[in-house]
Formats: C-alpha cells, sequence, structure tokens
C-alpha cells in the first residue's frame, strides 16, 4: 500500500505551505504578518489560509522537526541529562514532578508520582531511558533515590552530584512556578 502525500489536493507547492507554517510557529508574528512578509515575495495568500494551514499542517511538522532531533541526539555522543524533581500540589495532594532536562534545556521527560522512593525514580530512569536512548552524563541533586535507581539501571558511573551543577533542570521548573503562583491567585479571590 503507497502512502498518500498530505498535501496532494492543494494547488499551492509543499514548499509554499511549510514556509508559511514555519514562519508562524518559528518567530512571534500573526497570521497578518505572515500574510505580508510571503505577499513581499510575491506569493498571494489570505490569513485565513495561513490558519488553516497552521491546524492542517502543524502537528505533522512538528512530530518530524521532533523525530529528527530525538535521532540526532541519539547520533551526538557527548550529552548529558539534568535531572530533578519537585514538589507539586494537585488538587491539595502532594505530589512529585520530576523531570529529564537536556543540556541545552529542553525538557525530555515529565513524571508524576506520589513518592519520591527508588521505585518512582527508576520507573521515571526506565521510561527516559526508552525514549531517548543513554545518556553519557546524569547531572542530578543528592537525593539517594537517584543513585539507587542509577545502581540498577547500571549507569551509577556516569552520575554527576556536585553542588550547583544542576541549576538547568532547577531553571527549568521556573515557568512551573510562575504559572501555579497565577492560579493561586484565582483561588485567594
Amino acid at each position: 500500500m503507497t502512502k498518500h502525500s498530505p498535501f496532494r489536493y492543494f494547488k499551492t507547492s509543499p514548499e509554499i505551505i511549510r514556509l508559511a507554517v514555519m514562519l508562524y510557529v518559528r518567530f512571534p508574528l500573526s497570521l497578518r504578518n505572515v500574510e505580508d512578509l510571503l505577499h513581499e515575495r510575491g506569493i498571494e495568500i489570505s490569513h485565513e489560509t495561513v490558519r488553516f494551514w497552521w491546524n492542517r499542517f502543524g502537528p505533522m511538522f512538528a512530530a518530524e522537526i521532533r523525530r529528527n532531533r530525538v535521532s540526532r541526539m541519539r547520533s551526538y555522543s557527548n550529552w548529558q541529562w539534568h535531572l530533578d524533581e519537585v514538589f507539586v500540589k494537585i488538587n491539595g495532594e502532594t505530589h512529585y514532578l520530576w523531570r529529564a532536562v537536556d543540556h541545552e534545556g529542553e525538557v525530555l521527560e515529565s513524571y508524576v508520582t506520589k513518592r519520591r522512593d527508588c521505585k518512582a525514580a527508576l520507573k521515571f530512569l526506565k521510561k527516559a531511558m526508552k525514549r531517548y536512548g543513554g545518556p553519557e552524563v546524569v547531572v542530578m541533586d543528592k537525593l539517594r533515590s537517584y543513585g539507587a535507581a542509577m545502581k540498577v539501571v547500571g549507569n551509577a558511573d556516569r552520575q554527576e552530584t556536585d553542588r550547583w551543577v544542576n541549576n538547568r533542570a532547577e531553571n527549568s521548573h521556573l515557568p512551573f512556578r510562575r504559572r501555579e503562583r497565577a492560579m493561586l491567585r484565582f483561588r485567594q479571590m
């Protein structure tokens, strides 16, 4: 069975569709700004067309970028993860949000548990390693659950737990905390 092109019913070329969608997604432009930029290049489309293309092809382009990024990361030999957990209140109960952040600051994996023990750390590590492969270096804080989980996985020698090394993971929690503070204001009214 042959796979049909997703652009097969469109008169516009796939390159123009990709350009319009990527301009809208990559840069802080409005739909009308993208329309104006393409008009300057001699391409006449309306802002509604850009919105339609974004809804139709945006997820496909995002999946393609994600796939390419993961394959590049697997081939990159010297990359490291920063692991951290943070206390989160969900419906009034304390949970733990485990996060893996790569060396560029991108969140690789998130996982929510009720406990902060070796079993939870092991499940989180296995989930992340299954999806992204094994890292060269794992930077983490001095929580003993990480050390026990790393021994089970067999990566105890790749572990770094120095002071202030894990700031990249700590900083990745900031947007989450900002949202959490904004939601508290609604509850206090």
